[in-house]
């Protein structure tokens, strides 16, 4: 074998190594996966966005909730018996309403228990899903958020406000539109989720926490804590099984050339001083 013949198989596994990397990270979930269907007799669905990279360029993608994930899912649903219960582990920051609306109805008709797993967070649309479950685990750090409409990049209760606070003859048409969809928007909204938590509670805290989460009383990504979901009355728990935390380490963020975050990853325990 000439110098020529080695350095062309020494760049081809160079260039294999991010995709044989992918197939093994893939085995690797499939078989977490299967090991926590087994143990807890359910099916096990997961929605997860991170932060991916082109595999060429290297330009950071974000990920969302879209039709895509929504058909996936309710595929999913669609091929599980109607008395097996389901888990869907969520981490995303939310997306399309129309999407996770869709997860959620999907999820909500679903005859057998459905369980959230929230092991970081569970936004907006993530939330809307999670609120459509039987029981919330989180763990003690994580969050939900409000499940507020947004029209472009505003928020639609902030338009509406913003309206109301200056003379019509001030506002553009174009504002006026905003602020008739913003309106629609919200009740929209409401209603949703009203129907979604629909048999779940009685209908004054129904309606109570229609309003609350949906009619912009927080900012978009304010978050709502395990305790103040507790508040709130959701369904919460902390019991989130060890295999949760172990199934996310297999959905790496792409690495970086210099981490922001490091430790040496192991139980750190509490020793006596030898001074």
């Amino acid at each position: 074998m000439g110098f020529g013949d080695l350095f062309w198989l020494i760049f081809i596994a160079i260039a294999m190594q991010p995709f044989l990397r992918q197939k093994f990270l893939e085995i690797a979930r499939q078989k977490a996966i299967e090991a926590i269907e087994k143990k807890r007799g359910s099916r096990v669905i997961l929605l997860v966005h991170r932060q991916e990279t082109m595999s060429l360029l290297g330009f950071p993608i974000m990920r969302y909730i879209d039709i895509n994930d929504s058909e996936e899912v309710i595929r999913a649903i669609r091929l599980t018996d109607k008395d097996v219960p389901i888990d869907i582990i969520l981490h995303t920051p939310g997306g399309l309403v129309l999407a996770s609306l869709q997860i959620a109805l999907a999820i909500k008709k679903h005859p057998a228990k459905v369980t959230a797993f929230i092991p970081h967070y569970a936004m907006s649309g993530g939330t809307l899903i999670a609120l459509a479950c039987d029981e919330i685990v989180m763990d003690e750090h994580a969050v939900l958020g409000p499940v507020d409409p947004q029209i472009r990049e505003y928020p639609a209760a902030s338009i509406l406000r913003a309206v109301k606070k200056k003379p019509i003859e001030n506002v553009e048409d174009k504002t006026l539109i905003l602020a008739d969809v913003a309106e629609m928007a919200l009740k929209q909204m409401k209603e949703n989720l009203k129907l979604i938590l629909n048999d779940r509670y009685p209908q004054e805290k129904i309606e109570k926490l229609a309003e609350v989460l949906s009619q912009g009383y927080f900012t978009h990504d304010y978050p709502i804590t395990y305790e103040e979901a507790k508040r709130l009355g959701l369904p919460v728990s902390k019991d989130m099984p060890v295999e949760i935390y172990q199934l996310m380490k297999l959905f790496p963020q792409p690495v970086r050339s210099t981490p922001s975050v490091e430790y040496i990853p192991l139980p750190r325990k509490g020793t006596k001083s030898l001074d």
